[in-house]
């Protein structure tokens, strides 16, 4: 009775090369390719011998390693002006890109594996968020309202606070940076919102002292407007801006 001899399955000549540099523990720089060639053919022939489909590829490179094994034993012809070429040089570089995609090919493997292991849950929404109503309606609150209007009011308004600037004067003395609280601001947004239930846009950015307070007014008036403190009102375009106080008078 025979021995029957079960050989490791490959999936192309380039990983069978790969195995042979592994298991003989090899540069794959420096390939010893008489060596190498025969463990090759050797694989080849008990192929054969286990009377296995032999694929056209592995019979491919066979014949390529017998002719790098050839160009290698016969003697070279290096002039000066030509340097020596490796015959292994071609074979190296298509193994080293095969080994790039096996990497990867296990990596992406290891991942399906990991993710195979991964549950994820339904998103759900707390009965308390679905059920919230706004107090107030944003698109009703900006009915007419758009972002050229309110523009044009705050170039409008900061086109004065520069006129009001004596060229001459405005040189003189130390100059201060001044400190502007958003908070503050809004505060006092709804304390005068309190004692005024309707007043004017652009008065109330022309009674500004400066640009800082330009600016930080006009922060105050849109956190107000979302918070549904104020509401806004327009009657057509390039008029100025109705402000009415939503805040309970004090």
């Amino acid at each position: 009775m025979g021995l029957t001899v079960k050989l490791e399955t490959f999936e192309g000549p380039l990983d069978l090369l790969l195995h042979l540099l592994e298991k003989n523990k090899v540069n794959i720089y420096d390939i010893p390719i008489v060596e190498i060639t025969n463990q090759y053919m050797d694989y080849i022939h008990e192929m054969e011998r286990q009377d296995l489909d032999i694929m056209s590829e592995f019979m491919v490179m066979a014949a390529t390693l017998i002719d790098i094994k050839a160009r290698m034993l016969l003697p070279k012809k290096v002039t000066e002006e030509e340097a020596e070429e490796d015959p292994r040089t071609e074979l190296v570089q298509q193994l080293l890109e095969y080994k790039l995609y096996k990497s990867i090919s296990y990596e992406l493997k290891d991942r399906q594996m990991d993710a195979d292991r991964v549950m994820y849950k339904e998103p759900t929404i707390p009965q308390e968020v679905a059920q919230y109503v706004p107090p107030f309606d944003m698109e009703e609150l900006l009915n007419g309202l758009t972002l050229e209007k309110l523009n044009a009011v705050f170039e409008s308004v900061i086109k004065r606070q520069n006129d009001k600037i004596d060229p001459v004067r405005s040189k003189f003395g130390r100059i201060e940076k001044e400190e502007v609280s958003l908070e503050e601001k809004m505060a006092a947004l709804e304390r005068y919102a309190q004692k005024h239930r309707q007043f004017s846009f652009r008065g109330l950015l022309e009674r500004q002292s400066g640009r800082v307070q330009v600016i930080v007014t006009f922060l105050a008036i849109l956190e107000l407007m979302k918070t549904g403190k104020i509401e806004i009102f327009q009657k057509q375009a390039f008029d100025d801006i109705s402000i009415t106080s939503r805040i309970a008078a004090a």
